[in-house]
């Protein structure tokens, strides 16, 4: 019998219940694989949650790390990869581009890389110039340099299956299936909501995410319904601060960053689901309110027209007339609850799908 991989994964802020796309993607696969393989997951101390170093079979490795952004992901990233090349993992995972710069230095060091392509962040408005440019030179460090590559989203694997077709795979996110529910309303009740009465969206308080205009096309609407946008703040800026003044202005309720039982009532009790993004990877949030079987508006990028919707759930990307639009004829329509296909999304399956990816590391001579 073969013995167990080791396997070192960073690029996320840690796990469990840590906000983010990325940390979201972390703590529903790796527990799947823990079993199989030796996973430590390095995580950034100001972000955690659950000090206990044992999580789910996961050993976990707290780094020292500054929150300031641009900065915090660039030095965990460093810190990760020298350790790695101490204790000598059989794969490095790596999550995300930018902390895919460090790829070519972990390779020097005869270690072998799995790269997860999440998004391509330098699409962010958040970065500045500099920034950008950077986070480009990862994107070539990370897909010229790591052993194998996995891309979340269709669009960004058809985009680059020419060069690295010999070494790429497309595994989505996923979704848990059946939905988790909690008998409770607590938690909805204390924000002053009705069940049903309500429009939801979830996500980090991020220009990317088109909150901002969001706010301002259900602004001018005249009807009963609430939004609720469920996601918090990672950084003071003066992005969030806009955020932060529109909705007291607009009855807008920002709960902050919620997971677990008070998330699931969100999503069980909310009327509609609305994703406005700029810019996505492989909308997990997107997922979780089809899994709950939500009508949803979504915003026109490749990233979520790869997902297959019915046409008449998009809306151009930015576009504040025809989302006010959009949702004025749904709310009118007093939606229903529609089921989706998800089977293909489930994380039993995305979690095997990568362990044939690290099966097929075992071969390769570094």
């Amino acid at each position: 019998m073969s013995s167990k991989l080791k396997i070192s994964v960073f690029g996320s802020r840690g796990i469990p219940n840590i906000q983010g796309g990325v940390e979201r993607h972390c703590e529903n696969l790796y527990p799947l694989l823990s079993s199989r393989y030796k996973i430590a997951c390095f995580r950034r101390r100001p972000y955690v949650n659950d000090k206990n170093k044992q999580w789910q079979n996961i050993h976990c490795i707290d780094l020292p790390s500054t929150k300031i952004k641009g900065v915090e992901a660039l030095v965990h990233s460093f810190l990760s990869a020298i350790i790695c090349i101490f204790r000598r993992p059989d794969i490095v995972h790596i999550h995300n581009i930018g902390p895919g710069m460090f790829t070519p230095l972990l390779r020097l060091f005869g270690l072998k890389v799995v790269l997860t392509y999440q998004s391509p962040n330098y699409e962010h408005a958040k970065w500045n110039f500099w920034q950008k440019k950077i986070l480009r030179f990862s994107e070539y460090c990370a897909l010229n340099f790591a052993n194998q590559i996995i891309f979340v989203n269709q669009a960004q694997h058809k985009k680059n299956s020419a060069n690295y077709a010999h070494k790429s795979h497309c595994i989505p996110n996923g979704v848990i299936l059946p939905p988790l529910f909690s008998e409770s309303t607590e938690y909805i009740q204390s924000l002053g909501l009705m069940g049903e009465k309500y429009i939801l969206a979830v996500g980090r308080i991020t220009p990317e995410k088109g909150f901002d205009y969001l706010i301002k096309a259900y602004s001018q609407l005249n009807h009963n319904s609430r939004l609720v946008i469920a996601g918090g703040i990672d950084h003071n800026t003066a992005f969030s601060k806009q955020i932060v003044q529109r909705a007291q202005e607009n009855n807008v309720i920002l709960t902050g960053f919620v997971t677990g039982a008070p998330l699931y009532q969100l999503y069980a009790n909310a009327s509609l689901f609305i994703l406005p993004s700029y810019n996505e990877g492989h909308p997990i949030a997107l997922f979780e309110a089809m899994s709950y079987d939500l009508p949803v508006i979504v915003s026109d990028i490749p990233a979520n027209l790869a997902i297959d919707l019915p046409q008449d759930v998009y809306f151009p990307v930015g576009n504040e007339e025809k989302l006010m639009e959009k949702l004025r004829d749904i709310i009118e329509q007093n939606p229903e609850k529609r089921k989706y296909h998800l089977d293909n999304y489930q994380w039993d399956h995305i979690a095997q799908q990568t362990a044939e990816v690290y099966e097929r590391m075992r071969k390769i001579e570094q």
